[in-house]
């Protein structure tokens, strides 16, 4: 599987990576999988409500809930799920692999080298990511 973010969306997270730091951002990814590909056409952040927002994420669950259903109602499916590491790495942490839950590419960001990368978690297995057009 590789996950598509064509720039627009690619530099939608950064921008919201950057105006969250030093918390960690969360957001989903809507869009359409298919061919073992999965390309992201709408970008969703939610808020960070984690109890130590500076080291990890949670979701607003009714704010991810309306996010999913806005998804829906445009023909959309989650493709995938992303979150920043402000002081990074562009890995997954322990907590990221205990707390994954949904079945899509997770997206990392590493605000201290902008590097993107994708995980299908709690497995660790990489995603590559193209920018697609």
């Amino acid at each position: 599987m590789a996950l598509i973010l064509p720039p627009p969306l690619a530099h939608a997270l950064w921008a919201h990576a950057g105006r969250e730091a030093p918390r960690e951002c969360v957001g989903a990814l809507g869009g359409h999988a298919r061919d073992g590909e999965a390309e992201a056409v709408a970008l969703y952040p939610l808020p960070n409500i984690a109890s130590e927002p500076e080291r990890t994420y949670l979701a607003d669950p009714g704010h991810l809930l309306r996010a999913l259903r806005a998804m829906e109602a445009g023909g959309l499916t989650l493709v995938a799920l992303y979150h920043s590491h402000p002081l990074g790495p562009a890995s997954p942490s322990p907590t990221d692999l205990r707390l994954a839950a949904y079945p899509v590419p997770y997206v990392i960001a590493d605000l201290t080298t902008r590097t993107l990368a994708a995980y299908r978690l709690p497995g660790g297995e990489v995603v590559p990511i193209r920018a697609g057009g």
